[in-house]
């Protein structure tokens, strides 16, 4: 089996994305990431990127006329780059139905709450305002709805009296570092099965 080549979409610090090139670096993770795509050119993740040697593109979404042909440029630079996952490491953008079909099945996504709760773009905020005493973060793949997809990991922290979003967001962001490599290890070795809204994990004799 062909190792998959990874596409990382991310608008800001990459925090995500470095704990993927580490996992690579380290064996855990048994594929190439072929380009890094940020929306942001003062996107931090695009610095990792080039210090890793990985081609690293900046498309500003503010240089296109709507949201279609932004997303063509997306998917022109991932398929030129021989992309078989599209991986998204905090990338702040909801694709349309047009970006999702043309991968379909091959988006990845982590979301810093235990979906299906707290979807969007403020879950730590969320989390604390709805006063739950568990969050977390779930990996799941991509779907035409927003953190809809089918679940594929997830990871508790306890939500503490004290908390802040940001003290709450650092804890989270622990987890999201060490389940994301191992979804995405997972989806290399063939070990994902959808069905459904089910993802099952096959064992690794299957």
């Amino acid at each position: 089996m062909s190792k998959q080549v990874l596409g990382v979409l991310c608008s800001g610090r990459g925090t995500d994305l470095q704990s993927i090139i580490d996992a690579i670096g380290r064996g855990e993770v048994d594929a190439t990431i072929a380009v890094v795509l940020t929306d942001k050119p003062d996107a931090y993740a695009l610095t990792r990127a080039e210090k890793a040697g990985i081609k690293a593109v900046c498309i500003d979404r503010k240089q296109f006329d709507g949201r279609q042909p932004f997303e063509e440029a997306l998917i022109a630079a991932l398929d030129e780059a021989g992309v078989t996952l599209v991986v998204l490491a905090g990338f702040m953008r909801i694709l349309t139905p047009y970006f999702v079909r043309h991968y379909a099945g091959r988006i990845m996504n982590i979301h810093p709450a235990l979906l299906p709760s707290f979807p969007g773009a403020h879950a730590h905020r969320d989390v604390l305002a709805y006063g739950v005493k568990v969050s977390g973060c779930t990996v799941h793949f991509v779907d035409e709805g927003t953190d809809s997809g089918p679940i594929i990991l997830q990871a508790a922290v306890p939500v503490l009296d004290d908390d802040t979003e940001e003290t709450l967001g650092a804890r989270v962001l622990e987890q999201e570092h060490i389940i994301y490599p191992k979804a995405i290890q997972l989806y290399c070795e063939g070990r994902l099965k959808v069905e459904g809204r089910h993802v099952r994990i096959l064992s690794a004799k299957q």
